[in-house]
């Protein structure tokens, strides 16, 4: 199964699914996504699990404090995050998985966060 590290190795974690067998690969363009521009796989929460470094992970929240954005708190890496759209999912940064080439990925769905319908005015 994939393995994610963050660039110093301090945090790790399992992916119970293989690369190539994932449900959704994501871009976003919300205000967090849009500056991190990372890749992101999508897997269920049961199947990331945090496997060293849990106590240097630093929890980033903004606007509406739902959705957890983690990141290493030594070298500043952006990990995964919990979406507010889906709280029982974990989105993982593609770039820290060593068997993966980001920049060679297809299919890659892009998500409208700039225009989240939770942030639509009624």
């Amino acid at each position: 199964m994939p393995k994610l590290t963050c660039h110093c190795g301090c945090i790790e974690a399992e992916i119970s699914v293989p690369i190539n067998q994932l449900a959704k690969i994501v871009k976003c363009n919300c205000s967090i996504c849009k500056r991190k521009n990372a890749t992101m796989g999508m897997v269920k929460n049961e199947e990331f699990k945090i496997t060293k470094g849990e106590d240097k992970l630093k929890l980033y929240q903004f606007h509406t404090k739902v959705a957890k954005h983690y990141f290493c708190s030594e070298c500043g890496i952006y990990t995964h995050h919990h979406p507010r759209s889906n709280p029982a999912m974990t989105g993982f940064n593609l770039g820290c998985v060593d068997e993966v080439d980001a920049a060679n990925l297809k299919d890659i769905t892009l998500i409208d966060g700039q225009n989240h319908p939770l942030d639509q005015k009624k």
